[in-house]
């Protein structure tokens, strides 16, 4: 049977440094020690495994082996167990999530990725179609300025529940959505060899400081250090991943959306 798509982007950051600063992840995210087990470490109390899941909103400190590791952001996915900081996948996950990235270019399986995140949405709750055209929307172009008020005409319903309702579905407030969606966009771009600046300015934000402020905050490491992890290896492998599979996709199929607000904004 196949897997429903999700209209959620899955990005990839590789992490070439032995150690990440301590920072909360925006979203679930899977880290995958390329050749070792790595470990999180928050408030005294640490787990270690090849593969975690790790639990959003949470402060920590990753360490990882000299060659590095790799995060999976899965964008949309409740974070299904009770653990407060990490689990250890094993078994099928752990597989898939190797899949995932691959090891050579061209090696990785974008459809395993899907699987991944099908796998672990036991605790998502289902999307609604208006939502997910949102989201399609928001995801594919930062710079479309997608508002509150838009929101709330989209969804015919009051300010409140609509930003509630966003917030129960994506896990998100609809700012922090915005920010992050922007933030990946910016992430994609310098990954296809786009400058820091031009990445910024492109995704939204005031200027290069600003991308590298919120950057650094979000993932733990500068965009500077994250650019040199992409080794020409990794850059292959990555350009045929979720990042730009997905952020196309969802340009394509978010139109609908903005048709619909195009309509809006006349009445």
């Amino acid at each position: 049977m196949p897997l429903a798509e999700s209209p959620f982007t899955s990005t990839i950051l590789p992490i070439g440094v032995p150690r990440l600063a301590a920072h909360p992840n925006i979203v679930t995210a899977v880290l995958v020690g390329r050749t070792d087990p790595i470990t999180l470490e928050h408030e005294g109390v640490s787990v270690t495994g090849d593969v975690l899941l790790v639990r959003p909103g949470i402060v920590h400190s990753v360490r990882v082996s000299e060659r590095g590791a790799d995060v999976i952001f899965l964008n949309g996915l409740a974070f299904p167990f009770e653990a407060p900081l990490a689990v250890v996948l094993k078994g099928s996950l752990e597989q898939l999530a190797h899949r995932s990235l691959g090891g050579d270019p061209g090696a990785t399986e974008p459809g395993a990725t899907e699987e991944l995140r099908a796998r672990l949405a036991f605790a998502t709750p289902p999307l609604a179609p208006k939502i997910v055209e949102i989201v399609r929307a928001m995801q594919a172009d930062p710079m479309r300025r997608v508002t509150q008020d838009e929101l709330v005409r989209y969804l015919g319903m009051e300010r409140t529940r609509a930003l509630r309702c966003f917030k129960a579905v994506t896990g998100l407030t609809f700012r922090r959505f915005k920010l992050w969606s922007a933030l990946q966009h910016a992430a994609v771009s310098m990954a296809g060899h786009e400058l820091v600046r031009t990445a910024a300015i492109d995704a939204g934000f005031a200027d290069t400081a600003h991308l590298s402020r919120v950057f650094s905050s979000v993932f733990g490491l500068p965009p500077s250090v994250a650019i040199a992890a992409l080794d020409d290896r990794y850059r292959a492998a990555r350009s045929v991943t979720a990042p730009r599979i997905s952020c196309s996709s969802a340009f394509s199929q978010s139109e609908a959306f903005f048709r619909s607000r195009a309509r809006l904004s006349k009445q």
